[in-house]
């Protein structure tokens, strides 16, 4: 028996990956893996599932990876122009109002993504789930994608609203691990960003590695 549509195409969408976005008490933080399937063959084992949109803003990715990088892009290009014009940041909500009024101009030939948008303003932290359909959902935590189960299991049980970016940045690292262990579809790394209002800092393959040692998980093999 065939679903209806919307649950087919949520499904398509809940294949593929894990994001994670966690609100803190001083930023936010957003975590991907890495790997990129075809059906079931592993088409990629380096993929860039976060991206930085501005000083303020990063997204995460999951879906379709070419209507996911053009939303990105699209965004990224939008939110420059605000700054250009206004001589100011855009807030996390309104470049989160704005993925989602994209997507829900082309809801009739949609883009089969489905992302997390996070950042700071001078409201907080915030972090928002944006679906194909428009949909946006701001919450203290988010995950997207096959493996978002098996992370939120770990991430509802550590999170605090009092949590800090550093703690939060290994409660990602542990619930991406449960997803990748369960998940076939997750695996291959980890990809971590932590944005505060004094900066927008890319964790290094050292710092993480040196994370996953101290909250003993095993650190991803180098690929050749």
């Amino acid at each position: 028996m065939q679903g209806a549509p919307g649950a087919v195409e949520e499904d398509r969408l809940m294949k593929g990956t894990t994001t994670i976005g966690m609100v803190t008490k001083d930023g936010v933080v957003l975590a991907t893996e890495r790997r990129v399937t075809a059906g079931s063959m592993i088409s990629n084992k380096t993929a860039q599932k976060l991206f930085k949109i501005d000083q303020n803003i990063g997204i995460t990715i999951a879906g379709l990876v070419g209507d996911a990088q053009v939303l990105a892009r699209y965004l990224r290009a939008e939110v420059s122009l605000y700054r250009l014009r206004r001589s100011a940041p855009l807030s996390a909500e309104g470049a989160a109002t704005l993925l989602a009024n994209i997507l829900s101009g082309n809801r009739y030939y949609p883009y089969y993504a489905w992302l997390i948008v996070g950042g700071t303003d001078a409201k907080g932290g915030h972090v928002f789930s944006v679906d194909m359909a428009g949909g946006c959902i701001e919450d203290r935590f988010v995950s997207v994608g096959s493996g978002s189960p098996f992370a939120y299991g770990l991430v509802e049980d550590g999170y605090s609203r009092d949590i800090s970016s550093s703690d939060a940045v290994d409660l990602a690292l542990r619930g991406l691990t449960a997803a990748m262990k369960r998940d076939s579809a997750s695996g291959d790394g980890y990809i971590v960003h932590v944005i505060t209002p004094k900066e927008y800092r890319e964790l290094g393959d050292d710092e993480i590695n040196k994370r996953l040692k101290a909250l003993k998980i095993p650190v991803p093999a180098p690929l050749p």
